[in-house]
């Protein structure tokens, strides 16, 4: 069968986009375009529940049939490694089990980021588009439990997807940590010809043939203002609904309404060290527990200064 040999399982907002786009240019590996196929997130055909907004659109767009997935990988040169990238495969425990009963033998890489520095990176790519109707990042958060409660899919977990330890301990039974390699986000930025040589070792292709990594896409960060208010509430409205339509006639919906939001620019919201204090704790716990399974020190993610815009 056609089944990858690799997969990038996460996490989200942290360098999987721009190192699934350096990996696709190894000749040894290959990587289909659907960059998130999501095949391991779900057992049948994606349902219609409601959850958060553009929820069911994204279900939508997973690859659930065995055979779909298998041609992803159909195109793939004799002898190169196959690989995909699902960033949310470390943070579902069911995924996990479905990767470990299709593929056992299966190298997964995971890069991690500043958990609290990830989770606003996500509040701002949701504000972004016009879909998270909470405009304080703390808020977001705090409202976590009862997003979940109904149902909101994993991408606005904003504190669960940084549970990083608890994602591991569940990892490793099931996997030998040989299989695993863990990569920090900052060295993809600031050290990327040294990690991806790090990542072509683990999958025993020749290093330095990649050595750099694609700038990231930086969303614009849309002005605050009554009238774009007005235009989320919209496009979360149409979001609701649009799964009933096809992609054409929810992009042509989309569309316009996006360029009014992003017409007027505001300045990309940094955290403050308040923002930091008040959701550290969320981590601080999985943090001790990461440690104690990689014998890494990630003491760094526990300053309340680390990565923050001091307020004047």
């Amino acid at each position: 069968m056609a089944l990858p040999d690799f997969l990038v399982v996460g996490v989200p907002k942290a360098g999987t986009t721009a190192l699934y786009a350096a990996l696709t240019r190894h000749p040894q590996l290959y990587l289909p375009r659907v960059k998130e196929p999501k095949y391991f997130l779900c057992d049948g055909p994606p349902g219609t529940r409601r959850g958060g907004p553009g929820d069911i659109q994204t279900r939508l767009t997973q690859v659930w049939r065995l055979c779909d997935y298998e041609a992803l990988f159909d195109p793939a040169p004799p002898g190169a490694l196959r690989g995909e990238a699902t960033p949310f495969y470390l943070y579902d425990r069911a995924a996990q089990l479905r990767i470990r009963r299709l593929l056992p033998n299966v190298r997964m890489i995971a890069l991690l980021r500043d958990p609290v520095d990830r989770a606003h990176s996500n509040w701002v790519h949701l504000w972004s588009a016009g879909l998270e109707p909470e405009s304080d990042f703390v808020a977001a958060c705090r409202a976590e439990p009862a997003r979940r409660a109904a149902g909101w899919a994993h991408f606005w977990h904003y504190v669960g997807q940084g549970l990083y330890g608890a994602q591991l301990r569940h990892l490793y039974q099931l996997f030998g940590r040989d299989q695993v390699l863990l990569l920090r986000y900052r060295d993809l930025e600031t050290q990327p010809a040294a990690t991806l040589d790090q990542v072509c070792a683990f999958l025993g292709v020749a290093s330095g043939v990649v050595r750099e990594v694609p700038p990231e896409n930086v969303s614009v960060y849309p002005a605050r203002s009554l009238g774009n208010d007005v235009v989320r509430a919209v496009l979360r409205y149409g979001a609701g609904i649009g799964y009933r339509f096809p992609e054409p006639v929810r992009a042509a919906f989309r569309e316009p309404l996006l360029g009014m939001l992003h017409r007027r620019t505001g300045r990309r919201p940094r955290l403050t060290r308040e923002q930091r204090a008040a959701v550290l704790p969320y981590f601080t716990e999985d943090i001790a527990l990461l440690e104690s399974l990689t014998g890494e020190s990630y003491s760094d993610w526990l300053s309340v200064g680390h990565n923050t815009l001091v307020p004047d």
